[in-house]
């Protein structure tokens, strides 16, 4: 074969390689959650799809998996052909802290995805009913330490992301307070509301309307930085150096996802995230987003986060089960 006829067959099958990049998505693409319908996630979930299908001229299905601690909707995600036409919207137990609160998983977190985009952050906080003797984080450091496990912190459970982060707040504040686990932050917060419990840890998405509302106050943030809205609350990492404990959202895809469909997905999210609209009606579902960075760098923030939470699992002694 000569020169020149090679030389054709790699322009060719570069050139086949940037149409198939332009062409997709040429049917609609998937996005699985592990959570359910009318969730924080799948709200956000909903407003990139809207912006995506808009791009792309295909629409974008949003399949909820909820159960299992995210194992579920992950399963699903893990075993779809990797076509380029089904992607899972993650989140941090999905991705991340699941693998040190589980011995046996029903994917592989490290293994079965390839990294496609970041999506945000979801700071939670500590709050209190707005007429509560509690007036601020200190008052709450000083009953628990005046009057050990009389004071209440209502989360979602041991093994879940308020829990974890109620753990590691009274590890640090060298403090008794007495963790009351609900089945899910809405029931926690209504008892905080009714007087029950004392105080709550929750995302900021679902106590916001609450806070503005006046029916509860706002102690601290676990995000390092102030939250955009609510810049008056002190982060806990200002009483704590180094605490800084935020959901996020990410997408991924099966492993053997063609990359010119990441690198497109990648792009248009990208672009979605960095809409003032779209940015808007995201944060006011809870989560702050800053675009979605690159594969690459998804990639070395999941690695960072694998380490970070070996080490605060081991911190507030959690154990796999």
């Amino acid at each position: 074969m000569n020169r020149s006829r090679v030389f054709a067959g790699i322009v060719l099958a570069a050139t086949a390689m940037v149409v198939h990049a332009q062409a997709w998505p040429e049917h609609p693409v998937k996005m699985i959650l592990s959570q359910p319908a009318g969730s924080g996630p799948d709200v956000v979930a909903r407003i990139l799809g809207d912006r995506l299908a808009k791009s792309w001229g295909q629409a974008v299905v949003i399949e909820n998996r909820p159960g299992g601690q995210n194992m579920v909707g992950a399963q699903a995600a893990a075993r779809a052909a990797p076509d380029g036409y089904t992607f899972y919207f993650a989140t941090t137990a999905a991705l991340v802290t699941n693998t040190y609160l589980f011995k046996t998983l029903t994917y592989d977190p490290q293994k079965d995805f390839v990294p496609v985009g970041f999506v945000g952050k979801s700071p939670f906080a500590i709050l209190v009913r707005a007429d509560s003797p509690i007036k601020s984080l200190d008052d709450l450091l000083a009953k628990a330490k005046a009057e050990p496990g009389k004071w209440t912190l209502a989360n979602e459970g041991p093994k879940t992301f308020s829990g974890m982060i109620g753990r590691l707040f009274i590890a640090q504040a060298k403090v008794d307070l007495t963790l009351v686990p609900y089945v899910n932050i809405g029931v926690a917060v209504q008892n905080v509301l009714g007087g029950h419990t004392d105080a709550v840890v929750a995302d900021i998405a679902s106590t916001a309307q609450f806070v503005k509302q006046g029916q509860l106050r706002m102690l601290a943030v676990t995000s390092a930085a102030r939250v955009a809205g609510f810049e008056d609350v002190a982060p806990l990492s200002d009483r704590f150096p180094g605490f800084d404990m935020v959901g996020w959202f990410a997408i991924v895809a099966p492993v053997g996802t063609p990359p010119a469909a990441i690198q497109r997905f990648n792009r248009d999210l990208d672009a979605a995230l960095r809409d003032k609209e779209v940015a808007e009606r995201i944060h006011a579902a809870g989560p702050v987003t800053e675009g979605a960075g690159t594969p690459e760098q998804l990639a070395a923030f999941l690695r960072t986060e694998q380490q970070r939470w070996a080490a605060i699992t081991r911190e507030i002694g959690v154990l796999p089960e």
